[in-house]
């Protein structure tokens, strides 16, 4: 489904990527860690169109990327939820869902069907439907970045960073939740620091270090993997 080659990325004179390469397959959930600063966040700003590649090529259903603009990449079928929730503050939780779906507003009908969707997986949500979303907890936030970015009918979701912040039990939550969707046939492709619980749920997943993949394997292999567990796992 992606397919990512060769990837550069600079900030001015700063190499972000240094020539990474990974894939995503259809109904998988794929995971990077790595340490902050390792290139994480900028692989998944590369894919979504908010940064440019110097070299390199990120191709979506065999059809390049890297020349579309970021709406042009939602309506293909990719959506965000990205690192620190990014929320809408001063809009309701409704309205912030509203502008996920935002390249589908002509489809009224579907819309609706996708926000009792999200309303139905996040029964929160539904509670707070009036609220507004800068007064959520943050927890809350996180499931309403994550609802919002479902507002698109993404075949690939990619999710920056979500248990960031939150408590344990709501890390589970989220966690969860993540799962019930890759079930219902979203392949996601997950950044996340909590190495373990990431690997726990990943069909795959790629080590990232100063901006190059230096370890690949399945999840149930990285588990086990000596230096994995030493540097990530806190083992």
């Amino acid at each position: 489904m992606l397919s990512i080659s060769d990837l550069c990325v600079y900030y001015g004179a700063i190499c972000a990527l240094d020539g990474i390469s990974l894939d995503v397959k259809q109904g998988e959930i794929v995971t990077m860690i790595g340490a902050n600063g390792a290139g994480k966040s900028t692989t998944i700003r590369a894919i979504s169109g908010l940064v440019r590649a110097s070299r390199g090529e990120v191709k979506f259903e065999e059809r390049s990327l890297n020349d579309l603009e970021a709406h042009e990449i939602v309506s293909l079928g990719i959506s965000q939820a990205p690192e620190g929730r990014r929320v809408f503050a001063n809009m309701t939780v409704r309205e912030n869902l509203d502008l996920g779906a935002y390249t589908r507003s002509k489809h009224k009908a579907e819309v609706k069907s996708d926000m009792d969707r999200v309303f139905t997986l996040f029964t929160r949500l539904k509670e707070r439907e009036t609220q507004l979303a800068g007064t959520l907890s943050g927890g809350e936030q996180q499931m309403l970045a994550i609802g919002r970015a479902l507002m698109s009918r993404p075949k690939l979701l990619l999710l920056d960073e979500p248990s960031l912040g939150l408590a344990p039990f709501l890390v589970q939550a989220i966690f969860q939740i993540i799962q019930d969707i890759n079930k219902q046939g979203v392949t996601i492709l997950l950044v996340e620091q909590n190495a373990n619980q990431a690997l726990k749920i990943a069909t795959r997943g790629y080590v990232l270090e100063t901006g190059r993949v230096v370890l690949a394997d399945s999840a149930p292999s990285l588990l086990k993997n000596d230096l994995v567990r030493k540097a990530y796992l806190g083992e």
